[in-house]
């Protein structure tokens, strides 16, 4: 699968060892920065063209990272086309696929593991959106909302 992945420094040292365990799962990453810690760097910088790489390809995911993962999720949601997850568990990183057909997951580094965040990741990526009548019902009408 196509990944793309950006964060800011507060998510930096997670998104490098997710580059390297997600190639390792197979997957074709690309990196949308930050390349180098900046204290002062802005998560938008990254976390929007994170978003529209994957508002561009639909058949890819991304991913956002962060200290928390709201501010992550925040700019991602703007892009048109992404529903943006905050996942803190396996099962909001199912749910987030399941219900929401969520295309972006966005984590927070200070807050969990890097074994945690790689779990839910992983799930993420491995769970299918089923369609459901009502979940992508749901989904229309915040898309149209969007577009309109």
């Amino acid at each position: 699968m196509r990944i793309h992945i950006g964060s800011d420094h507060a998510g930096l040292e997670f998104k490098n060892e997710l580059i390297e365990h997600l190639v390792a799962g197979g997957h074709d990453v690309t990196d949308h920065g930050p390349y180098e810690f900046d204290a002062l760097d802005d998560y938008p910088d990254f976390c929007i063209p994170t978003a529209e790489a994957v508002a561009k390809d639909p058949l890819s995911m991304g991913i956002v990272l962060g200290g928390s993962g709201n501010g992550e999720q925040i700019a991602a949601n703007k892009v048109n086309g992404i529903r943006a997850a905050l996942v803190w568990s396996i099962e909001t990183a199912k749910l987030a696929r399941e219900h929401n057909n969520a295309n972006v997951i966005s984590v927070g580094q200070r807050q969990h593991s890097s074994a945690e965040v790689k779990s839910f990741i992983d799930t993420f990526i491995a769970t299918a959106y089923p369609g459901d009548e009502r979940h992508a019902r749901r989904i229309a009408k915040i898309s149209n909302y969007e577009s309109n």
